[in-house]
């Protein structure tokens, strides 16, 4: 058992260079971008990510898991599931890329940006070639190939991150300053704005598919009618769940713009939303430490389902999952009067305080995760789209009533509102189809500890001061305690038992 779970943290280790450091560096971003563009330029910024997230996911339409799972049944050959996904994926794409381009003015006014449809063009080439380089991707993560998977992806993130860098931090900073060049005469036009934000990343998409392409060159792409509506039956079920996800993730910032835009104004609602974006990214730790498992575990629990002893595997991961999360949590919001300056303009710092919150709601999303595996490995993946439709319902209806009069304070509370019931229900539904040992009082422990440390050690931070001293106590306790319940407590029964 010891040795499997080290695997697994092994592989999330490989996965997570390869997946952390490209999002870091996205992530590193941030400071840049409020540094550069007052609250209601980085709301523009905000909004276009959140439509971006929705239609990756809609345009891969659940192909990633469904990918797994055929390739791990018998009778299935990889390349055939490989080429079908593919030619189907780059298919649909293409479509919705030319029909966007198409319409890029009539979408531009309903997203309010009638000046800016060029904006509409490049997101549909980044969204289109983003989903087509997704399959490829998965590929590379079945075939246990985590450095080539790395290379790609870190490969595009520098293209996109220099290329920010150069157009923000060199162009537009000694625009601004009066200090111009040929080159900058050349290449810059003040008139683009955030614009080199997307173009940036347009770049950098084009980048990922043309260094993806070598990992399918030369390979027969069989494609397979009868396998593809297979594969949709079993992939619709994860794509209305995956839209859902995505709505209980980012509608928030859709629907903060949509909500205020008409009570306080264009200007007052885009600050909101750039505000309420920036401090979202304060939780990246705990948002890059999931991304990272989630790349290692998805193919890491097919692979154990023929272990008898799978459950118990699945519930040990939880544990330690679950104890990270916990050590996480503690450092970024008992350290944030130091992680703060990651966001250089204090315009921003007012919204710090949705931070605790989201941290938590993205603790539940892990966990919920971490729980999806049993919908996944029996085949019953329409549970997954009920229980992420629910959540879809509710994150609509708490953000309509909530944002009115809280604005984003609405939209963090009913993030983790919302993750925590889908928790909850996914655990319930999970134990009567497929049954997983949890050890809920250890979890529970882990994250009721994580929250006496947390308001604990805020308060004496608030009354006494010593806030790094105090901090680095809370953490110190935190990691004993798991310690002793992980290794202590296990080896005390071991022995016991023998």
């Amino acid at each position: 058992m010891t040795g499997i779970i080290k695997k697994l943290a092994g592989q999330t280790a490989l996965y997570g260079l390869s997946s952390i450091l490209p999002r870091f560096l996205n992530y590193g971003l941030v400071p840049l971008h409020t540094k550069m563009f007052i609250p209601y330029q980085y709301g523009i910024i905000t909004e276009m990510y959140a439509y971006v997230a929705f239609l990756v996911v809609l345009l891969t339409y659940g192909m990633e898991t469904a990918y797994f799972r055929f390739t791990n049944k018998e009778g299935n050959e990889e390349l055939v599931v490989f080429g079908t996904i593919l030619r189907s994926i780059t298919t649909t794409s293409f479509i919705f890329i030319a029909s966007a381009i198409f319409f890029q003015q009539g979408i531009a006014e309903w997203l309010r940006y009638p000046n800016h449809s060029e904006y509409v063009a490049w997101f549909a080439v980044i969204i289109g070639f983003d989903a087509i380089s997704a399959i490829p991707l998965a590929r590379l993560r079945h075939q246990n190939k985590p450095l080539k998977f790395a290379t790609i992806n870190i490969s595009s993130v520098f293209v996109n991150v220099g290329l920010n860098f150069f157009f923000l931090g060199y162009c537009m900073a000694n625009y601004k300053a009066g200090n111009t060049n040929i080159l900058i005469d050349t290449l810059y036009n003040p008139e683009i704005g955030v614009g080199y934000v997307f173009i940036s990343n347009l770049a950098a998409s084009i980048f990922r598919i043309l260094m993806s392409i070598p990992t399918f060159y030369g390979v027969k792409l069989t494609f397979n009618l009868s396998l593809l509506k297979k594969l949709l039956i079993y992939g619709s079920p994860l794509l209305i769940a995956g839209l859902a996800g995505i709505a209980n993730e980012t509608l928030d910032r859709i629907l903060l713009k949509r909500i205020l835009y008409d009570s306080i104004g264009e200007l007052q609602a885009m600050s909101q939303l750039g505000i309420y974006g920036a401090c979202y990214k304060l939780s990246i730790i705990i948002t890059l430490f999931i991304q990272a498992f989630r790349y290692a575990a998805e193919p890491f629990f097919f692979a154990q389902a023929k272990n008898k002893n799978a459950p118990e595997v699945y519930a040990n991961v939880m544990n330690y999952f679950v104890a990270v999360c916990g050590l996480i949590f503690l450092g970024v919001t008992l350290y944030l009067d130091i992680i703060k300056y990651f966001i250089p303009n204090t315009d921003y710092w007012e919204g710090l305080k949705v931070v605790p919150i989201l941290l938590l709601a993205n603790i539940c999303l892990g966990i919920y995760f971490n729980q999806s595996i049993w919908y996944k490995m029996t085949d019953k993946t329409k549970y997954g789209a009920y229980i992420a439709i629910g959540g879809a319902v509710i994150t609509i209806g708490l953000n309509l009533l909530l944002i009115p009069t809280m604005g984003y304070m609405g939209s963090a509370w009913t993030t983790l509102v919302v993750y925590a019931l889908m928790v909850i229900s996914s655990y319930f539904l999970g134990q009567k189809h497929f049954p997983v040992p949890y050890n809920l009082t250890k979890i529970g422990s882990y994250l009721g500890t994580a929250l006496i440390l947390f308001f604990g050690g805020t308060w004496l931070q608030n009354e006494y001061g010593f806030e790094y001293l105090i901090a680095t106590v809370a953490i110190l306790l935190f990691v004993g305690m798991v310690y002793w319940s992980e290794v202590k407590m296990t080896k005390t029964t071991i022995t016991n038992e023998s």
